[in-house]
């Protein structure tokens, strides 16, 4: 019997994490995946879907209690994919864009915390399994790191622009482990952290719609699989080409 590649993934409970879950099981995946709050009830029937580690990953010292978990978890077994999906980005109740002059710095603390270093920390700690499996990492960032955006806030872009810089020295570093890592950079996409404002941005998309959870899947998707074995230090653009502008 063939051996299941196996699959981590973070902030998995709605959006882009939900929808990749769903395209990692229906290529027949063990999934095991974190989040703040619990899945889905339909998800809980999944049979590919084996384990949910609840987490509140923009906490540091949880995060150290997570990844002593998941590696107990492998033991002894390969991790072909980490997609490091979970992010933060706060709004303010009245719809003004947090900027560098406005907000606590605080919650800049919060969102490099779980942008950033959760990422950082999880890649840290998974790299012998996926060594062992000669997997892959893919972290989501977002087209907001390489422009201004206007309406992520300013905490939520840097961490992301962040996060593209340490996609890039990962892939460095991790090929040494026969490990490749690369990013997804998701345009504006239905989910519950879009903006209600969001539709007066169509008319910069040149595909001239908003993308979808599974768009930004697909792309996880191929970076993991066997299609993508000769590609890292890639940031894929899932933007319906906003980027260009």
């Amino acid at each position: 019997m063939t051996e299941r590649n196996t699959l981590l993934l973070t902030g998995a409970s709605r959006g882009i994490g939900h929808a990749t879950v769903r395209r990692f099981s229906e290529a027949g995946w063990r999934v095991i995946t974190s989040s703040r709050e619990d899945v889905p009830s339909e998800c809980k029937r999944d049979p590919n879907w084996t384990h949910h580690i609840p987490a509140d990953l923009a906490d540091p010292k949880a995060v150290e209690r997570f990844v002593v978990e998941v590696q107990k978890l492998l033991e002894g077994e390969v991790l072909n994919a980490l997609v490091n999906n979970a992010g933060l980005s706060p709004k303010t109740p009245f719809r003004e864009r947090l900027g560098c002059l406005n907000g606590e710095l605080d919650a800049w603390h919060e969102v490099f915390q779980l942008n950033f270093f959760t990422p950082l920390s999880l890649g840290r700690g998974c790299a012998a399994a996926l060594a062992r499996g000669k997997g892959a990492i893919v972290n989501v960032t977002s087209i907001a790191g390489h422009a201004v955006h206007p309406f992520a806030g300013s905490a939520y872009s840097t961490s992301k622009a962040a996060l593209s810089a340490l996609t890039r020295e990962m892939a460095a570093e991790f090929a040494q482990l026969g490990v490749r890592v690369n990013a997804v950079a998701p345009g504006e996409i239905e989910t519950q952290m879009l903006s209600p404002e969001t539709e007066v941005l169509i008319p910069r998309i040149p595909l001239q719609r908003l993308g979808s959870p599974d768009d930004v899947a697909s792309a996880i998707f191929y970076l993991c699989a066997a299609d993508s074995t000769y590609v890292t230090g890639t940031e894929i653009f899932v933007t319906g080409g906003q980027h260009l502008y």
